[in-house]
């Protein structure tokens, strides 16, 4: 079950719900305008994000901004009647989809030829059921790089921020609150055959991530984390980056040499990421 919670008094999130693959929605509220981050998977959970503040009586958003196209963060937006606001890449992406059926063929299709993933095709079918009148609504403004936006009383900052997930990902960063809503910028490429980090996406990524002054770091997939979770991550990123780089990919070498680094049993956690980082130098170096 989805729950509205709060962070501060100028920030608030709906959770996520992984088995219609629901990402966190998250609203900012100024003094005299309101931002919502990202517009949710479907009408239906963008219509549910609006009824939980109206319920809860924190003011309804006017302006909505999109952190990257993937589906699941933009379906919902032909139910919002509110400016929004994404990078242009990823309103080139979306610009896209215009053109596709919903329809349990189409989306079939689409996995068979490599331009949807299983595991999207699968969620859609879940969160639609047999109604899929989806529209895409494209974005109504667009920025390249940065974008800031005083709301009265806090400023948020939309930075396109790239990384192997989705090459238009954008953060926004809450500068009074000191919270950094990473959406889903850190996670791996799933669009591709085997899921994989790339050794200079990530590394770029994460140095451009860590010149925010953050308390809070928000996973739409997961939840808020602290400063020091946060860089418990990072280290972990950047260590098997370079631990990849050193042994050219090889899984083997790789997990070896990330046992003897940490002197204990690898977690599943540890061990998929190396897996990623393999498949993503098996990948440029075919």
């Amino acid at each position: 079950m989805q729950t509205l919670e709060r962070i501060s008094d100028k920030f608030w999130f709906q959770t996520p719900v992984s088995e219609t693959d629901r990402p966190i929605l998250g609203v900012v509220v100024g003094d005299k305008q309101t931002l919502m981050i990202d517009a949710g998977n479907s009408e239906a959970h963008a219509k549910y994000f609006l009824e939980e503040l109206s319920e809860r009586n924190i003011p309804i958003p006017n302006l909505v901004a999109i952190t990257h196209w993937h589906w699941d963060h933009i379906f919902g937006l032909s139910a919002l009647k509110m400016p929004s606001i994404s990078s242009i890449h990823t309103k080139i992406e979306m610009e896209k989809m215009i053109p596709y059926l919903w329809t349990d063929e189409a989306l079939d299709d689409r996995v068979k030829d490599g331009i949807e993933i299983e595991f999207c095709s699968t969620a859609i079918k879940k969160e639609f059921g047999n109604n899929r009148d989806i529209q895409i609504s494209l974005p109504t403004i667009t920025f390249k790089n940065r974008l800031e936006i005083d709301l009265g009383g806090v400023t948020c900052i939309l930075q396109h921020v790239g990384g192997d997930h989705s090459y238009d990902s954008v953060v926004v960063y809450v500068k009074e609150e000191k919270i950094l809503f990473l959406a889903d910028s850190i996670y791996p490429d799933i669009y591709n055959e085997k899921r994989n980090y790339t050794i200079k996406n990530t590394l770029s990524l994460l140095t451009l991530l860590e010149t925010f002054d953050a308390n809070t770091y928000i996973l739409s997939h997961w939840k808020p984390i602290s400063k020091e979770e946060f860089e418990v991550e990072a280290h972990l990123l950047r260590t098997v980056a370079k631990i990849t780089e050193t042994f050219q990919g090889d899984f083997i070498q790789m997990k070896e040499a990330f046992e003897t680094y940490v002197e204990r049993p690898l977690t599943e956690d540890e061990i998929e990421t190396l897996e990623y980082f393999a498949n993503g130098y098996e990948m440029q170096n075919k």
